[in-house]
């Protein structure tokens, strides 16, 4: 059964504010390989103009998929996240993340599509900071497979 397209521009409450720390920094620039000084080296940091560590642009994935949560659990929406797989993603920056920072994700659906039996929806991640400040837009791209003819 296709996704209800009623459901494109339904917004979701912010989620709690996530604190960004130093280490779960180095972790993740650790876990994605990428030894960049400003990602663990408060001095290297501000050498580029940063208060404190940032963080690599993928970090906030984790904090933005986990607010789509509340879109793929909407029991109104119908989707059998059995059958999801991740399609796409994308991010836009008005400044780094950075160590210190508290993150709120309000998530919006964006379009729902039906292609070849397939539902594809898309989701927009809005990050702010603890001043309401957007700090990146992050885009998940879902795509539902077809259920399998039996």
């Amino acid at each position: 059964m296709a996704l209800d397209q009623s459901f494109v521009g339904r917004t979701y409450p912010p989620t709690a504010p996530y604190e960004v720390g130093r280490e779960k920094i180095r972790e993740f620039a650790e876990a994605v390989g990428d030894a960049h000084p400003a990602y663990t080296d408060p001095e290297a940091a501000k050498a580029l103009g940063h208060s404190d560590v940032i963080a690599p642009p993928t970090f906030v994935f984790s904090i933005t998929f986990k607010a789509a949560g509340q879109v793929i659990e909407d029991p109104q929406l119908g989707l059998d996240y059995s059958r999801v797989v991740h399609g796409d993603q994308k991010f836009v920056y008005v400044r780094p993340v950075r160590a210190g920072d508290r993150l709120s994700v309000t998530s919006t659906i964006e379009a729902v599509k039906s292609m070849a039996g397939n539902d594809i929806l898309d989701v927009r991640g809005d990050v702010h900071d603890a001043s309401g400040e957007l700090v990146v837009t992050a885009w998940t791209k879902l795509v539902a497979r077809a259920a399998e003819e039996a």
